[in-house]
């Protein structure tokens, strides 16, 4: 049992992440913004051992410096950015982010501050970030790491050798042995969602959707092998949640906050065999009634009753890893899944009323037009409801860029999150993918809205606003997906 710290003795903490969403402007357009969901777990612990927390949310800060008042009002001991570990944007390792962050190190160093950092970014790039001031970088799952470091700085200690996570500089940089994954995070208490202004994240999502989502995660990890997935915090090990514990926070948050909608933030939702239906199962039998999307494999999938299971219990969309229409750029990817799995999967969710979402990769090492033909023909014929587009992203850790790190160029992290960079030697120029990305995205809504068409004419009275307006978008997408298609063309020489 710990020692929960007195009043007399009682240290601050200021917490913060690396995500300024006014530095991304695809989504600061989209207007979109989850709570740092990660952050606020370790705030929650460390405060549930004595340590006074406060939280400079970096979510709607326009700059790292609106960071200075809360410094020197507060006067924190220690300084800590943690990243949100369950959103896939701060696991990009943006430099934008880095910047800010480097320049938040800087301000709290300044006001005298203790820094410690945990992210995927400052795992890649732990002699950056020590560099711009940091005391210490903690690798892997951080929240045992952050409570153990700062009993010891608390106590006075000045040797770390024994705290296993950690990286620091000792004649050079010093990294102790990593920490073994958590075998039962539901130790951890709930995260502490008081220290936001909730009612940002609720006004925002109304505003630009309609709605309110909250974020929410069942499971840390995934098993899979996906040759291009970095994995810098949890490695291939994964922990689940058990359903009971799940519910009891869903019910606990529709009270507090009353959410619309969720997003299960989880990598692959629903890993443990038997969950989904035990979810499914809870969720009725509680009675909670609310919808949600999640990430998931197409092998998984079709695995048990799971796409029924997820419509029971509410799933709204599923967005799917397909990443390709061409069988042997999954393979080389080590995807372990097959283009028949997600056309099936696609078709089931479908026909159970649930959205099918594509993640796409282009640009994998190998690829021709002929798979990138396949992959537009996959999504013509499977019409998912929407799709996301990127090129491949080689990031430290991964085999794939082990393969192309020979090509890379100075560049190695992308600005923003559409800035979709291809930065190894590849099939085509740069201009092709990001030409590519945009002809597909414009020649999916033109089908989409084609769709639409279609079924106008075959039940014209069930026509609703809603429809007639993406009836009409296919006027504008015919002539510009062809335009996109002449554009793309003119960029189609290989290197």
């Amino acid at each position: 049992m710990r020692r929960i710290l007195t009043p007399a003795i009682m240290k601050h903490i200021l917490f913060t992440h690396p995500y300024f969403l006014e530095l991304d402007p695809k989504q600061a357009g989209a207007g979109l913004p989850y709570p740092p969901l990660g952050t606020l777990y370790a705030a929650s612990l460390v405060r549930e051992h004595g340590y006074k927390v406060s939280l400079f949310d970096a979510m709607f800060a326009r700059s790292a410096d609106e960071l200075s008042p809360l410094l020197e009002s507060g006067h924190p001991d220690y300084f800590v950015v943690y990243a949100d570990g369950f959103n896939y944007l701060t696991k990009m390792c943006l430099t934008n982010m880095r910047d800010a962050t480097f320049r938040m190190i800087q301000i709290a160093k300044e006001q005298g501050c203790t820094v410690i950092v945990s992210s995927s970014d400052s795992t890649d790039h732990t002699d950056k970030y020590l560099s711009a001031g940091a005391d210490f970088i903690i690798n892997g799952e951080a929240e045992l790491t952050l409570l153990e470091l700062v009993d010891a700085l608390k106590d006075g200690n000045t040797r770390f050798e024994g705290i296993k996570g950690l990286a620091y500089r000792n004649e050079g940089v010093h990294t102790t042995p990593p920490r073994p994954v958590m075998k039962n995070w539901e130790e951890l208490p709930f995260p502490a969602y008081d220290l936001i202004n909730m009612e940002s994240y609720r006004s925002t999502w109304l505003k630009n959707a309609g709605y309110f989502s909250l974020n929410i995660a069942t499971t840390r990890g995934c098993p899979f092998h996906c040759n291009w997935c970095a994995k810098p915090i949890y490695g291939n090990r994964y922990t689940a949640r058990s359903v009971a514990h799940v519910v009891r926070e869903l019910k606990q948050l529709q009270e507090q906050y009353h959410f619309d909608h969720l997003w299960f933030c989880d990598d692959i939702f629903g890993l443990k065999p038997g969950w989904v239906h035990d979810f499914a199962e809870a969720v009725a039998r509680e009675g909670l009634s609310f919808t949600f999307k999640i990430q998931s494999r197409a092998d998984l999938l079709l695995e048990e009753n799971n796409i029924r299971d997820l419509a029971r219990a509410g799933c709204e969309s599923v967005w799917m890893g397909a990443e390709s229409g061409s069988q042997k750029i999954l393979d080389a990817m080590e995807k372990g899944t097959t283009v028949e799995q997600i056309g099936q999967a696609t078709r089931l969710l479908k026909e159970n009323g649930i959205k099918a979402c594509f993640f796409i990769q282009f640009g994998y090492p190998g690829e021709t037009k002929t798979d990138i033909d396949l992959t537009i023909l996959m999504i013509r014929e499977l019409l998912p409801h929407d799709i996301g587009i990127s090129v491949s992203y080689p990031l430290p850790g991964t085999r794939f860029y082990e393969n192309v790190k020979a090509s890379l160029g100075p560049k190695s992290n992308w600005t923003d999150s559409d800035e979709l960079a291809l930065m190894f030697g590849n099939t085509y120029p740069p201009a092709y993918y990001k030409q590519l990305h945009r002809y597909v995205h414009k020649t999916h809504r033109q089908h989409m809205a084609l769709d639409y068409l279609h079924s106008f004419w075959r039940h014209p009275t069930k026509a609703t606003i809603g429809i007639l307006k993406k009836v009409a978008l296919f006027c504008y997408y015919l002539p510009a997906a062809h335009l996109a298609k002449i554009k793309l063309h003119q960029l189609e020489q290989p290197v």
